[in-house]
């Protein structure tokens, strides 16, 4: 039976799932898919978040307990009520997946759920996911195994009783322990009263998998004052879960060569993208891969021009010879541009015959997936300038006709068009879409880009610092300012920020790359003067210092 088609029998059927540790990236190909089909989705708080994402929008997802039981109302479910709720679902016919932190037989203790449904003859399936005591350790850079075989013991000290200590302080086996911060001492304690030596390394790991991770190396008999040296305990967060590895694979000297999650060059930031939201998906998925935690934030709308009949006639223009040329030097530009051609049934070839010019990657790329191929692409800086050292001069020999079609924002520069004129184009300069300034984002936001709460921003033009400025307010003196080109870096300035890194060249992902190198090059330093690394949010006011852009 394939459990994500349709069932048409008198009850439903219910997929447990593991979600993984926290990571969305460790989904497995088939928990998604189980996800899309998904009448009810019953998650565990910790990851409702990572699966519901995959789900499709019409899903129903019952009222659950949030992580702190205490302050849910009593007329809400709580996770020890999530049978009754995969069951009621199930026998309403309804395909119903069940998600769990972790792996269904490792983490979920879902058992119970399982064989309440095997005895009412519900199918059901298990997708398997990644467990918290393999995936964690990955991410803290603390292998189990190696070539040796070193025997590797699992161990979860809310449950473990004296002979299970017992076993593990009388072995030579790497230990992983599933407990809680406030506890974690105890657990060492009790695996050096069964025998392993005080100095037995140990690494401690909170958050594991996501961009609130932390990993401490300490030893059983010295991890109780490292984590009071580093502030950690006591703490009202002592609560929180953590994964502890006992034994020579979690040796300080091996994870320092092995930390590759921790040490990316972006780990942790809050870096706030202020684009437009369809132009910054992509800029945030590379931060994500540098480590940062991107946060997007508005602050230009697009909009229709005001008198639409310019680029209608434009666009018939396009299809009667009237140009030469059409130079694109937006994504914006490109969208406007195909959303008329769709309006009037047009398609890509409908440029057959006439030149194309792009400025950037990002909007060469857009070309290209609406079927055009650019004729010309600035060979140097991708700018207005740099289009215009590489356009040709108009020669009435081999141009037949001398017009240049340049589909652009209400609020672009003249430069573009006056050094067409000057190598003898005539042009059509039409305003394609309008930019306005975007509404103001929450209280929460604009407190945090005042309140030094973000790492950096990214300033991918002038228009974003005066919009952002406008609507958010000046960002705090603590955050690194990254500006795309020379003009933005001076807007910047004109507003009073002092700006941190400039991007080699106009191009939004090699400022992405350029603020991943600053973050590493801090993070270097940080490491070579024996100072604990950091991020800029967590520096005190005053303390920053001018950075080389």
């Amino acid at each position: 039976m394939n459990p994500t088609a349709p069932n048409h029998s008198a009850s439903g059927q219910v997929t447990f799932l593991g979600a993984g540790p926290g990571d969305p990236g460790l989904l497995t190909l088939r928990a998604v898919e189980a996800l899309a089909s998904a009448d009810v989705l019953i998650a565990d708080p910790q990851v409702l978040d990572v699966v519901r994402v995959h789900a499709r929008e019409q899903v129903d997802t019952p009222l659950q307990a949030s992580a702190d039981e205490a302050s849910i109302p009593a007329d809400i479910p709580t996770l020890r009520d999530t049978a009754n709720l995969v069951m009621a679902a199930a026998r309403a016919g309804k395909r119903v997946v069940r998600a769990v932190t972790g792996d269904p037989g490792l983490d979920g203790n879902v058992a119970e759920e399982m064989l309440a449904c095997a005895s009412e003859g519900i199918v059901f399936e298990v997708v398997p996911g990644i467990a918290a005591a393999v995936g964690v350790p990955a991410y803290a850079g603390v292998p189990l195994r190696d070539a040796e075989g070193t025997d590797v013991r699992f161990v979860d000290a809310r449950t473990a009783d004296d002979r299970c200590w017992t076993e593990l302080g009388t072995s030579d086996a790497t230990a992983v322990v599933s407990t809680t911060l406030d506890a974690v001492a105890a657990a060492a304690g009790e695996l050096v009263s069964a025998g392993r030596k005080p100095d037995t390394p140990m690494t401690v790991t909170v958050a594991g998998t996501t961009t609130r991770q932390r990993t401490w190396t300490a030893t059983l008999g010295s991890v109780a004052q490292v984590l009071k040296a580093a502030k950690v305990l006591p703490s009202p967060d002592g609560g929180q879960p953590v994964i502890a590895v006992v034994g020579e694979r979690s040796a300080a000297a091996q994870r320092d060569r092995l930390s590759w999650f921790e040490s990316k060059p972006l780990f942790g930031w809050r870096v706030l993208v202020p684009r437009t939201k369809e132009q910054a998906a992509s800029l945030s998925d590379q931060l994500v891969s540098y480590g940062a935690v991107p946060h997007e934030v508005p602050t230009i709308a697009v909009e229709p021009p005001r008198t639409p009949q310019q680029m209608e006639r434009a666009v018939k223009g396009l299809v009667t010879g009237r140009y030469e040329w059409i130079a694109f030097t937006s994504v914006n530009a490109v969208k406007a541009v195909r959303e008329k051609f769709e309006e009037y049934g047009l398609d890509a070839r409908a440029f057959a015959g006439i030149k194309v010019a792009a400025v950037g990657e990002q909007t060469a790329k857009a070309l290209v997936a609406f079927g055009v191929k650019p004729d010309l692409v600035p060979s140097g800086e991708q700018s207005a300038a740099g289009l215009l050292e590489d356009w040709p001069p108009y020669d009435p020999v081999f141009d037949p006709i001398d017009r240049v079609f340049l589909p652009r924002a209400d609020i672009a520069t003249e430069t573009l068009v006056a050094g067409l004129i000057e190598l003898g184009w005539e042009v059509d300069d039409v305003t394609a879409y309008r930019t306005v300034r975007a509404s103001p984002p929450p209280a929460e936001t604009r407190e945090a880009i005042k309140g030094g709460g973000f790492d950096a921003v990214l300033f991918t033009s002038s228009s974003t610092v005066r919009n952002l400025v406008g609507i958010a307010g000046k960002p705090h003196n603590v955050t690194v300012i990254a500006c795309i080109g020379p003009a933005t870096a001076k807007t910047a300035e004109e507003h009073g920020l002092r700006v941190d890194v400039m991007s080699p060249e106009p191009s939004v992902h090699k400022l992405a790359e350029a603020l991943a190198d600053f973050g590493a090059a801090r993070r270097d330093a940080a490491l070579e003067a024996g100072d604990p690394v950091t991020r800029p949010s967590e520096r005190r006011p005053g303390s920053r210092r001018r950075a080389r852009s």
